[in-house]
């Protein structure tokens, strides 16, 4: 069965990039993957190539910016499988662009998705994990909230905004019951910054992850480790970047 032939693991954002790679990691390990994204399309695509290398995999459209959507994540992992020890949050959202641009509508996309969405997991899932006395929230974060930069305030906010409910959440369940881990990874090979509006800025995001970025795999083995850990042994924080990544 694998090093994780006994978790059931929940995963948002699970159709592309770090999410999708994950979800290949986790089920190959012999974990079973519940997948949640926007796009179904990629997410049948994805869970059949796992059904087809002998995993255990379910899908379901999500959008994270709607809590009802996130619970039914989540009822859909105890349902088929019995339990849920894992959520994931992956779903993210990158603008960037200087403040003074006051590009309102894309600050509350990525509050939206990477703050709220990461509070509706948490809504979801912790009910979940307190009854079944385990359980573990693993959020990507981004090497953007460790080193700030121009254009990125906000995106960079969201992100440090997450690192600090988890630790939060981490010194109010030191009963044994919840893990938490926030995963920060630098410049990956996904589709993150091929949404950025701004042509010049897009193009140059775009190049820095096509000569620096690792592959999302990287990440899901970071991913893998943390969860592979003992019950005991929580993996608080993980930065992984490209080794050339200043």
């Amino acid at each position: 069965m694998g090093t994780l032939g006994s978790k059931v693991v929940a995963i948002t954002g699970a159709s592309s990039g770090i999410g999708a790679a994950t979800a290949l990691e986790l089920a190959g390990r012999g974990a079973a993957v519940v997948l949640g994204a926007r796009r179904t399309d990629r997410l049948d695509t994805l869970a059949a190539r796992i059904r087809a290398e002998g995993g255990r995999a379910e899908v379901l459209a999500v959008d994270v910016t709607r809590r009802a959507d996130v619970e039914e994540l989540v009822a859909l992992a105890v349902d088929r499988f019995g339990r849920l020890d894992v959520l994931v949050g992956n779903a993210g959202v990158a603008r960037t662009a200087p403040v003074a641009d006051l590009d309102v509508d894309d600050w509350n996309a990525m509050i939206d998705v990477n703050l709220r969405g990461v509070l509706h997991g948490i809504a979801a899932a912790l009910p979940v994990f307190r009854r079944q006395g385990c359980g573990h929230f693993v959020t990507t974060v981004s090497t953007s909230g460790l080193k700030i930069v121009p254009t990125q305030a906000v995106y960079a906010g969201t992100k440090n905004a997450v690192r600090t409910l988890l630790e939060a959440l981490r010194q109010e369940s030191t009963d044994g019951v919840l893990r938490t881990t926030s995963v920060s990874p630098g410049f990956v090979h996904t589709e993150l910054v091929d949404h950025i509006e701004d042509p010049g800025r897009r193009a140059q995001a775009q190049e820095a992850m096509a000569t620096l970025g690792i592959g999302a795999d990287a990440v899901a083995r970071a991913i893998a480790f943390a969860i592979e850990q003992p019950d005991d042994v929580e993996i608080g924080e993980i930065t992984i970047r490209p080794a050339r990544q200043g």
